[in-house]
């Protein structure tokens, strides 16, 4: 069994699609295909279901992904041992944010690792919600995750690194713009745009919730998972969203933030990872993190 035979059905897998997988690889899907099949001879097994339009992973092959990502794990740590004799720090971290949400908290991160550590690479993948990098970590997916506080019970460990209160966006032309502050409850009758509640927002449930304490229930009229959208489509007067301070930052023209009066709910964004990851890479990320993310008072 060789090594560039499971680097082929880890991309297949992960990616359910063997030309996104070549592209990943970069080698032909002809030669990727072979190189699969070849894996699963050795095995004398099928590890994926193939049709003309889709690829899923068989029983067998859910059976052995995660041995292969754990043997990947080993093959990294032993990487990391090794250039760490030199006594410089070298590797990769793959992060997940959530796009707007974590614009305070993702660049001071990311630009203190970069300076401090040249060695290390920070793999960043955007549009991941709260519920989503639970899973990814815990998968070993995802290094580190930024996500909003309470995350269900889980191995992961977790540091809180902000917290901001809940405010509005509104249309420009909105009858409540021209207010500095907004009561919550004035919205009830307008239409909403939000994430959908299969995206495991905890800002979304953070929003519901604050609804809920003001007697109604948000008529959402347009969801999506990216929070750039979120703000565009209140900008176009599709309807008002509930988002986090810092978001005023980057609010576009054709929207405005407002604060919420007397509303004492907020965004508690926090860092989540593995406790029992041995990494030397994330470890020296992480250090980094408690510096220039400190747990706020």
């Amino acid at each position: 069994m060789e090594l560039r035979w499971l680097e082929a059905f880890v991309a297949v897998a992960e990616e359910l699609h063997f030309g996104r997988a070549a592209d990943r690889l970069g080698i032909a899907q002809s030669p990727l295909s072979q190189t699969v099949r070849r894996l699963e001879r050795e095995l004398d097994t099928s590890l994926f279901d193939r049709s003309t339009r889709s690829v899923a992973l068989t029983p067998a092959g859910h059976a052995l992904l995660p041995h292969v990502r754990r043997a990947f794990g080993e093959l990294e740590l032993g990487r990391e041992a090794a250039r760490a004799v030199d006594g410089l720090v070298h590797g990769t971290v793959a992060i997940g944010f959530s796009g707007a949400l974590n614009h305070h908290t993702l660049s001071p991160l990311t630009r203190a690792v970069r300076a401090r550590y040249p060695g290390i690479t920070l793999a960043l993948t955007g549009r991941v919600m709260t519920d989503g990098g639970v899973v990814q970590v815990e998968r070993g997916e995802l290094d580190i995750a930024f996500v909003g506080l309470p995350i269900d019970p889980s191995p992961l460990a977790s540091r809180l690194v902000a917290r901001e209160p809940l405010g509005v966006v509104l249309p420009v032309d909105h009858p409540l713009a021209g207010r500095p502050e907004i009561d919550l409850a004035d919205l009830s009758g307008d239409p909403f745009v939000s994430t959908p509640v299969s995206a495991g927002s905890a800002l979304q449930r953070l929003a519901v919730e604050a609804c809920a304490r003001a007697g109604f229930r948000p008529e959402v009229v347009q969801e999506t998972s990216d929070p750039f959208l979120i703000l565009t489509l209140v900008s176009a007067g599709v309807g008002v969203a509930l988002m986090t301070s810092s978001i005023e930052m980057v609010v576009p023209p054709g929207a405005v933030y407002r604060p919420l009066r007397d509303e004492s709910v907020h965004m508690q964004h926090a860092i989540a990872w593995r406790a029992d990851d041995p990494s030397q890479v994330l470890r020296a990320v992480l250090d980094v993190a408690e510096e220039v993310l400190p747990t706020p008072e």
